[in-house]
């Protein structure tokens, strides 16, 4: 990792942002399916429960305060229900709300997505998009004056719901004689962006804008170079999807292709936010661009790895860069670890739980702790203690000490944070914990699980793992003990 890189994910002070853009309120409605409905050929939800989360502006704003950054944000809402939950989440997660208008002739946006087993089964949108009033316009305008003088960066999140007209985006769009400013961009005429530093397109985005093909190295660059011509630019940005993210600066001074750093792709739900609110970041602290769309790329791979909306850390991504898993810093106590929790869920993350020996590690092991991290943002590992696995498995296990057991699993990307129980059952750990999600393999189905029951009490949800055949401890100790042979 560069000098540049390590001095941008230890920041000596935290960078100053405004985001002015299309504020949305994400809901998410889960539940299983195990039915058609007598009535039509649809499948039935039987929903459980549901969560909101931040979605358009407020997404990058989400992102942009978990790095750490000091985050301004100014947007449309409605008089309503809506409205409060997002201040509300806004709060928790250290977002300035002040600078949000009200307006009571429109509803807050709301998108609901309807999720059985993690995939979206339908998604309903609620907005209206009817021009701002003058007066609301006037009252955008005044509260973006207020605050645009004293940030190092402007972020504008265009989800083309009205709230950027075209008096928002001239007062916004002046990086000549003021901060940086970044674009994540809707429609076909960047023009209107005229003044900006970047804009941020997706390759489908980008193909529309240009009228390009981007199936080659040359038409992406041709693509970029438009973009930055039509609108006045520093800099176009795109992200190609599995081709990763390309960048070139309007002068011909710099250019750079990234590949994609994914290995597992669950959901791509906010990742563009994830992009531009890292880049915006790397750049608002000081990083040149080729630092700026590495740490931005880095964040993207990180994030299309889980399901919904998903910030990004500092750790996550020092980790990420270096391969390092810092293993010291996930394997916490009981006590630290409930702190620790309780902070990540102010912010907004979502808590993921599971437990087990896991003594002897195999490819069954990292299918499943993947996809449990896939269900949220964090994923908690309980680990028994020495002793308590005695009593589980008998006198010849574990095979592996406690605290090795916990730093292997340390090192694995999925797994967030490590702590060692000593109970038989992880009921005292699940009840500090409360996760959102509790998880365990499929297997369990008909025998119970504990902590099931307190987890729904509080609002979260079991979820099942697939478990891959022919693999567990037992079977490879009974390999290694006849002394059978991988086949």
């Amino acid at each position: 990792m560069t000098v540049e890189l390590e001095a941008l994910l230890r920041p000596e002070r935290r960078p100053r942002v405004l985001i002015v853009g299309d504020m949305i309120l994400d809901r998410y409605q889960y539940g299983a399916t195990e039915r058609i409905s007598p009535e039509a050929p649809i499948v039935v939800l039987a929903a459980d429960h549901e969560e909101h989360r931040l979605g358009g502006c407020g997404n990058v704003a989400a992102n942009m305060a978990t790095l750490g950054a000091d985050v301004h944000c100014v947007a449309v809402v409605g008089d309503d229900e809506g409205a409060r939950r997002i201040r509300e989440l806004l709060d928790v997660t250290g977002v300035d709300s002040g600078g949000l208008v009200t307006d009571i002739d429109r509803p807050t946006i709301r998108k609901t997505r309807v999720v059985s087993q993690s995939q979206q089964l339908l998604r309903i949108d609620e907005e209206r998009l009817d021009p701002l009033s003058t007066s609301v316009e006037r009252t955008v305008l005044d509260r973006i004056e207020a605050r645009a003088a004293e940030v190092d960066l402007v972020i504008i999140s265009d989800y083309g719901k009205g709230v950027l007209t075209e008096a928002v985006l001239r007062r916004l769009c002046r990086r000549h004689d003021g901060p940086r400013v970044l674009v994540d961009p809707k429609g076909t005429d960047y023009s209107r962006y005229r003044g900006a530093s970047a804009v941020t397109p997706n390759k489908h985005e980008a193909e529309v804008a240009t009228g390009l093909r981007l199936d080659t190295d040359e038409r992406i660059r041709e693509a970029g170079r438009l973009l930055c011509e039509r609108a006045d630019l520093e800099a176009a940005v795109i992200t190609l999807g599995a081709r990763g993210m390309y960048c070139g600066l309007a002068d011909g001074s710099g250019e750079w292709s990234m590949p994609a750093q994914a290995r597992s792709v669950y959901d791509v739900t906010g990742a563009g936010d994830t992009v531009i609110a890292t880049l915006g970041y790397a750049l608002a602290s000081g990083a040149g661009w080729e630092a700026a769309i590495r740490l931005a790329n880095t964040a993207a791979g990180l994030a299309v790895q889980r399901f919904g909306v998903a910030a990004i850390t500092l750790d996550e991504l020092r980790s990420a860069l270096t391969g390092s898993v810092l293993t010291s810093s996930k394997i916490l106590s009981r006590e630290d670890l409930v702190a620790r929790v309780a902070t990540e869920r102010a912010a907004g993350r979502r808590i993921v739980f599971t437990n087990g020996c896991f003594d002897v590690l195999h490819v069954g092991h990292l299918d499943y702790l993947t996809e449990a991290r896939s269900f949220g943002d964090l994923l908690v590992v309980g680990v028994n203690d020495d002793a308590s696995v005695q009593r589980l498995k008998g006198p010849s296990r574990p095979v592996n000490r406690d605290d090795d057991r916990a730093a292997l699993l340390a090192g694995l990307e999925c797994v967030s944070l490590v702590t060692i129980f000593s109970e038989d059952t992880p009921l005292a750990l699940i009840k500090a914990v409360t996760p959102s999600v509790l998880v365990k393999g499929a297997d369990w189905a008909d025998k119970g699980v504990v902590g099931q029951e307190w987890v729904e009490e509080h609002g979260g949800r079991l979820v099942l793992a697939d478990v891959r055949a022919g693999y567990s401890t037992t079977t490879t100790l009974a390999k290694i003990r006849d002394g059978d042979s991988a086949s």
